[in-house]
């Protein structure tokens, strides 16, 4: 199947490029105006075609549009992708604000066109993981999680819109990485409201220290928090349950893999990447079985919803209730 992408930084290159070539799709064409990044898509894909509107990109007979581009053009783009008939999937957030998302997904419903979200993270190895010690109560009812994208990155990058644009443009931490973890936290725990949110600015720019609690209706709070000034970044998941705890330690290696150019083979990692992590009972610790991460599995679920076999992997509900609580 024939797919573009809009846009080709971070997320085009270093997520979408090599996975959706990993998993056998045919990137035809991507968008992009910037002259470094077309000439690295060339590199990447030496057949591709390099347009530079987001017209231009839809006329190119797609099966699939991913939209990589910077939050402020989710919105416009994945509108006229479904007004073209064409299956999306829009990298996270799926748009700035809830009438934005509501937009996408009644338009999606009208058309028929199939539209998801790519929050991968819910494909990382802490959290398959985690999907096993609760179907297996490794450590009886759980009634706390932890889950944490913390960084340290004192000084602000002005190179990045992530970094340096407004709330209202789509930057700041709330829109970016905070997505994931309450995107994580729901297919874990299912719906939940806010119970606690507190957002700061530590380096002057938009918020970039960002934690929220979360109660669940299965009575689970979950503690989630994203900051890029962390200088000792704590565990990436810990969950707290009646007979024990799980503590994960690191963030899942597929991001370190892709970037420096692994890609899957046939639809999956040749080597399953795992984290680390332990099972503790007081003073009782032993190695956890961590599942190995698996992004390649996104985009094998986009091929066979496209197909007619099957839905989109993030359901439209958990995006809408990402978008609400955001």
């Amino acid at each position: 199947m024939r797919v573009g992408i809009a846009g080709y930084g971070l997320a085009g290159r270093s997520f979408h490029g090599p996975l959706l070539k990993g998993v056998g799709f045919e990137v035809a064409a991507i968008l992009t105006t910037n002259s470094t990044r077309a000439r690295q898509a060339k590199e990447d894909f030496p057949l591709v075609k390099i347009v530079e509107n987001f017209s231009d990109l839809l006329r190119q007979e797609l099966d699939l549009v991913v939209i990589a581009t910077a939050n402020k053009a989710h919105a416009e783009q994945a509108l006229a992708a479904i007004a073209a008939g064409i299956p999306v999937v829009i990298d996270k957030p799926a748009a700035r604000t809830l009438a934005e998302t509501q937009a996408i997904f009644t338009a999606a419903d009208k058309a028929g066109v199939p539209v998801t979200v790519f929050y991968n993270r819910i494909w990382d190895s802490d959290a398959l993981t985690m999907k096993r010690v609760i179907k297996t109560r490794e450590i009886g009812s759980i009634h706390r999680f932890e889950s944490r994208f913390e960084r340290f990155r004192p000084e602000i990058n002005m190179d990045s819109w992530r970094e340096d644009s407004a709330v209202e443009q789509g930057g700041g931490l709330l829109l970016d990485l905070q997505t994931h973890l309450i995107a994580g936290a729901i297919d874990l725990f299912g719906p939940a409201e806010v119970s606690y949110c507190s957002m700061r600015k530590i380096r002057g720019g938009n918020e970039d220290d960002c934690v929220i609690v979360l109660k669940h209706l299965m009575n689970v709070d979950s503690y989630l928090s994203v900051s890029a000034v962390a200088g000792g970044p704590g565990s990436r998941v810990r969950a707290l349950g009646k007979t024990g705890a799980v503590e994960i330690d690191h963030l899942d290696p597929q991001e370190d893999l892709l970037k420096s150019g692994a890609k899957p083979v046939n639809g999956k990692w040749e080597i399953g990447p795992k984290s680390t992590g332990r099972i503790m009972r007081g003073d009782d610790v032993k190695e956890l079985e961590i599942e190995a991460g698996n992004y390649p599995a996104f985009y094998n679920q986009v091929a066979e919803a496209i197909k007619g076999n099957g839905d989109m992997p993030v359901p439209v509900a958990d995006a809408m209730e990402v978008a609400r609580l955001i």
